[in-house]
């Protein structure tokens, strides 16, 4: 992978396109991943003479975005929508007691535990939104799969498989069930057309502020890491 050496370095991911008439750069919000589109029969030198042009508005976007939390004993993350501290628990299974979320072994797998915990809550409570959603239009849910996707927050397949992001168990709870709604209005209208939407009101009327919310709150969801923090 190219890089742009400096502190830090920058590493650039190259992504040639048919499309692409001349050279772009994008800062990806989620993750800071940086990608530099080019014509097909660009050569790669040019391209990245190009992003070295580019190095001072390439670290100011990078310097903007929200700082990556990594999640472990004693962060704060929201569950459903409510802040909650995870902390030291006993026994084995973890436990969501008030306002603090139970963890017991060892610390140091606290945030995988946890992330593990979440993406359970995020399947049943899910299922439960797309199966009610899908009985309101007559259809059934062929399966429901979670992802940790970055650049959407659902989908729906033509045969009625949808995909989530799992991170949705971090939003409120409306929010969950307006985006379980607009996936499910999707088995009707493959399309985002004037008639998508109106599926869409019918299933979650007042759908517009949940929208918003995603839009407002959605990176910093994205923003929490599970993993252990590097060294």
């Amino acid at each position: 992978m190219p890089v742009l050496p400096g502190p830090p370095p920058l590493e650039i991911t190259l992504r040639r396109s048919a499309r692409a008439r001349r050279f772009s750069l994008r800062v990806s919000r989620v993750d800071g991943r940086i990608t530099l589109s080019l014509p097909v029969r660009a050569r790669e030198a040019e391209a990245m003479a190009f992003a070295r042009s580019q190095e001072g508005w390439l670290r100011d976007a990078l310097a903007r975005l929200p700082q990556t939390d990594f999640v472990g004993i004693g962060s704060e993350i929201p569950v459903e929508g409510r802040p909650v501290r995870l902390v030291r628990g006993e026994g084995r299974k973890i436990v969501l007691a008030g306002d603090s979320l139970q963890i017991p072994g060892d610390p140091a797998q606290a945030g995988a535990r946890a992330q593990a915990w979440l993406k359970a809550l995020a399947r049943d409570r899910l299922v439960a939104a797309s199966d009610h959603y899908a009985a309101v239009i007559g259809h059934q849910v062929a399966r429901v799969t979670l992802r940790d996707t970055r650049s959407r927050w659902g989908s729906c397949s033509h045969d009625g498989a949808l995909m989530y992001s799992w991170r949705l168990i971090l939003a409120p709870p409306p929010v969950l069930a307006y985006v379980a709604a607009h996936e499910v209005a999707h088995m009707l209208e493959m399309n985002h057309s004037d008639r998508f939407w109106a599926v869409v009101e019918r299933l979650y009327p007042g759908w517009q502020a949940e929208r918003r919310w995603l839009h407002s709150h959605g990176t910093a969801l994205h923003a929490l890491r599970f993993t252990a923090a590097p060294d």
